[in-house]
């Protein structure tokens, strides 16, 4: 038996152990800070950095993965498959922060994979500049590596919100973040606009979203500003295409971002397969050294305009960019909109810049207390230089200049440390006059890092500058979403010729021309028989009237196909009809034209218009489709006036033009009055003159 138990409370358990799990991640691994990096990035960046690979020939990725490993112990591949990330060769970036020289696989394919890190070079990209500028001048805050062998940065003082520039997607414990990027020129304008007025409209200088994959965007307004102001939605991309009508072939040349090609091949394949896309003959990758090229080649007479609106609709090559702008602030994870973002990254700016104006403050006043203690020796050098000459021992150099000149030590110490060639009144002179200089520089520096105004001038420079160095032209273009025809369900459904026949026992068969004439004969119940056959097309919309006076609309395709051998469709499970209700006429919508004839026993006849059919919403049923105040004999739609003979039970028949038949206002009028019947007689059939005739 299993002894000494140890009862924990879950709550306390998950606290204890999964907790700082669940935060190490959240904050050390899958979401990004205000400079735009995870830490894995950042630490990447870093040592390449710190190797002289900025500035300096491409090495190989294995010694960038290796050094690497002293900041971030989590494997080689690891490492590597973030550098393959952020490379030039990959293409998942707007802006790649490495230039890269041998295969580093592509964002859009999931099958072309990177080659080994022996093989690869590496080395960063110019962009990098800006992401490391002045970062040895105390713009940021440094911490030990895991060890505490080494510095690294908590953040990069980048120059501009990288944030946005660069897509960044992770998933943590809980909660996750998705950062579509945006055009480099358009955020560092929106972001000047932004520093000069914080209440400005967001969407008029920064236009939307741009990705690395190009494409298309769809624009909703509704939808970028719901992105823009909460940090959460989606948007649409599309794919773009060429059609080259020499070799009748498309060529998809750019797919959405968050797609591959092999999943669009592949979809595609799967809807020539079920007969679903009939106008692709072969589909190829033709992907190579040009880039992405995804080649449909079509039959003859194919509209290619609704095919690509077939394919948007049901493949990848148009799908939905989610965004989650989940972002770590101080450590703690929040949801930004646009201005929250520029609103932390400004202030992080500040933060960096008055870093590195204070560095340049404390030096320069180091400087100036040097120089300071050197200009009172030229007063007189000879004194300075017989101070050293009778000063016995040399730990006493130092004490004695300071007593002699009134000077305090690290003065001393620097005046003793001048080289004797030095020591004549022209070089202290020429260091002398740097004083004037110096005082200078520091008043306008203390006037800078005192004023935020001055601050965000020169972050406004740098934005500039960024923008003119780097920018670029939009690869996402943006399609307004208002001059999209949207494709519906009708439209991917093939269209044919199919007969129509109804039977008494509630079945209705649908059966293609081919079909019907290869086999004619039809299968149906016993006693049962056909009450009724008309000729349609698969879309056509079906109008079914029941003897309880009710109406069911039910479109073409929603019925299978079938063989004259089958008994068809059941109507009263397909319809859920009542008990004791059957269909007892039929006829197609005919875009509601026309009219239907309601002939009654009584003798009266409604001429009903078809619009009194139709509905606003697409309701299945209709009640009171005709009256129920007299039997019905019999019920005809006709788009133009007809002959129709009405049969007595007397055996006297009525000849009448349904054009003297005035139209009801409802559907369920008892009509007008065409025949005086008598106690004893009734209307017992109606009929069409012209089918007497044939």
């Amino acid at each position: 038996m299993i002894s000494n138990i140890c009862r924990q409370k879950i709550t306390e358990t998950l606290e204890k152990n999964y907790m700082p799990y669940a935060m190490s991640v959240i904050v050390s691994r899958a979401i990004p800070e205000i400079d735009g990096l995870k830490p894995s990035h950042r630490k990447l960046l870093y040592t390449m950095y710190k190797m002289g690979l900025i500035n300096g020939n491409r090495t190989k990725s294995a010694n960038v993965v290796g050094q690497t490993m002293k900041l971030n112990p989590h494997g080689d591949m690891a490492i590597y498959e973030t550098l393959v990330r952020l490379t030039r060769g990959n293409e998942s970036l707007l802006h790649p922060f490495i230039d890269s020289k041998g295969n580093f696989g592509k964002k859009y394919s999931k099958d072309m994979s990177y080659a080994a890190p022996r093989y690869t070079e590496v080395k960063l990209d110019k962009i990098c500049n800006e992401l490391f500028k002045y970062i040895d001048k105390n713009t940021v805050e440094f911490m030990d590596n895991y060890d505490g062998t080494l510095k690294e940065p908590k953040l990069l003082p980048t120059t501009f919100p990288n944030i946005l520039v660069n897509a960044n997607q992770g998933i943590a414990v809980g909660m996750a973040n998705s950062i579509c990027s945006f055009n480099l020129r358009e955020v560092c304008e929106t972001t000047i606009k932004y520093i000069k007025n914080e209440n400005l409209d967001i969407t008029k200088y920064l236009k939307a979203p741009d990705l690395a994959s190009g494409g298309y965007l769809i624009y909703k307004k509704e939808q970028i500003k719901k992105i823009y102001e909460t940090g959460k939605g989606s948007f649409k991309l599309r794919g773009r295409y060429n059609y080259d009508k020499k070799n009748n072939c498309i060529e998809i040349y750019e797919i959405p971002y968050t797609t591959n090609v092999e999943t669009i091949i592949d979809k595609i394949v799967d809807l020539v397969k079920d007969n679903k896309i009939k106008e692709i003959t072969d589909v190829r990758d033709e992907t190579d050294l040009n880039g992405l090229k995804i080649t449909l080649d079509l039959k003859k007479n194919t509209n290619v305009d609704l095919l690509m609106k077939k394919l948007y609709k049901l493949t990848p090559l148009e799908d939905n960019f989610t965004c989650n702008f989940n972002i770590l602030i101080d450590g703690k994870p929040r949801v930004l909109g646009i201005k929250g973002i520029l609103k932390e990254w400004v202030e992080f700016r500040i933060k960096c810049i008055k870093g590195y104006l204070n560095y340049d403050i404390n030096k320069k006043s180091d400087k100036l207390h040097l120089l300071l203690g050197l200009e009172k020796i030229l007063l007189d050098i000879d004194k300075a230089i017989k101070i050293i000459k009778d000063t016995k021992e040399d730990k006493e150099v130092v004490p004695n200049l300071m007593k002699g000149f009134n000077l305090d030590n690290v003065q001393a110490e620097y005046i003793a440390e001048i080289k004797l060639r030095n020591l004549n009144k022209e070089y202290i002179s020429n260091q002398i006059q740097m004083i004037d200089d110096i005082k200078k520089e520091l008043k306008n520096l203390l006037e800078i890092v005192e004023d935020d105004n001055k601050i965000k001038n020169i972050i406004i420079k740098e934005l500039k500058e960024v923008s003119k160095k780097y920018g670029q032209p939009r690869k996402t273009h943006i399609i307004d979403g208002e001059n999209i025809d949207e494709i519906n369900e009708e439209h991917l459904i093939e269209d044919y010729t199919v007969k129509l026949f109804l039977t008494n026992e509630n079945y209705i068969k649908k059966i293609t021309i081919a079909s019907l004439r290869a086999f004619s004969e039809q299968k149906l119940k016993e006693d049962d028989f056909i009450i009724q056959e008309i000729e349609a097309k698969n879309k056509d919309e079906l109008l079914l009237f029941s003897n309880k006076q009710n109406v069911y609309k039910l479109r073409l395709y929603e019925i299978n196909d079938c063989k004259a051998s089958s008994l068809g469709e059941y109507l009263t499970n397909i319809l859920g009809l009542d008990e004791n209700e059957k269909i007892i006429y039929m006829c197609l919508s005919n875009n509601y034209d026309g009219y239907v004839i309601c002939c009654f026993e009584n003798g009266k006849i409604a001429k009903v218009e078809m619009s009194n059919y139709k509905t606003k919403t697409n309701r299945k049923k209709l009640v009171k489709a005709y009256s129920a105040k007299s039997k019905l004999i019999r019920m005809i739609y006709i788009k133009d006036d007809i002959d129709i003979i009405l049969f007595k039970n007397n055996k006297k028949e009525l000849v009448i033009n349904t054009k003297d038949i005035d139209v009801q206002s409802t559907r369920n009028s008892q009509g007008i009055e065409v025949l005086n019947i008598g106690k004893r007689s009734k209307i017992t059939d109606v009929k069409i003159v012209d089918e007497l005739n044939t």
